[in-house]
């Protein structure tokens, strides 16, 4: 059994890999679009399960794998979904509605396998995170935007590098918020499709 990663990112690459997986990464190109009235949670529930399924459907069809795909997005104090922003001018219009308050972080995980039979169980479940991010001037933001760590990151800013700086207090799983709640993961791998890591073997 082939354990897949749906996602290209470096993020939750690196969080399955130091919980000790040996797995293998499937890029699915699925478009990030609210659909209106969706509210996040849902959101990202579906983009999740979407990219479980385009992975599925890249693989060979005698190829027994456990496709593991996943979404984040940033929700402002104001319940704006805030996704990648797409130039610096929104990076700073987003960082400016987050500093000085509480936000709320959504990730969802699709688990998504294929039996014997050809039947297809699949398991998808958000995570809530908040985070309080300080007081920031203007100035501080600007020069965040300058390392370029913004420019790929739901919400404008990254919990595990320099963005770590920005947070004053999570209330939840801090993996949830880097792109993967691990925690939540390895419990629902276990008991509802017996995947264990690679190391935790006897």
């Amino acid at each position: 059994m082939t354990l897949i990663l749906a996602s290209s990112s470096p993020r939750r690459k690196e969080l399955l890999t130091q919980q000790g997986f040996e797995f293998k990464i499937l890029k699915p190109e699925i478009p990030e679009i609210v659909k209106r009235g969706e509210d996040p949670r849902e959101f990202v529930k579906r983009l999740s399960f979407d990219k479980a399924l385009a992975v599925l459907q890249m693989i060979e069809p005698d190829e027994k794998a456990v496709i593991i795909a996943a979404d984040t997005t940033v929700v402002s104090p104001r319940g704006k979904i805030l996704n990648k922003p797409e130039s610096e001018k929104e990076a700073e219009q987003m960082l400016s509605s987050l500093q000085g308050k509480t936000h709320v972080v959504y990730t969802a995980y699709t688990i998504l396998a294929e039996g014997k039979n050809g039947k297809v169980t699949n398991h998808t479940r958000a995570i809530a995170t908040r985070v309080t991010m300080r007081a920031l001037k203007k100035d501080e933001i600007r020069a965040y935007i300058a390392t370029g760590e913004p420019m790929d990151k739901a919400g404008a800013y990254g919990a595990q590098s320099i963005g770590m700086g920005l947070i004053e207090k999570i209330q939840g799983s801090y993996t949830n918020v880097v792109g993967l709640p691990i925690a939540e993961l390895l419990r629902d791998l276990d008991k509802k499709f017996s995947v264990r890591p690679t190391k935790w073997k006897r």
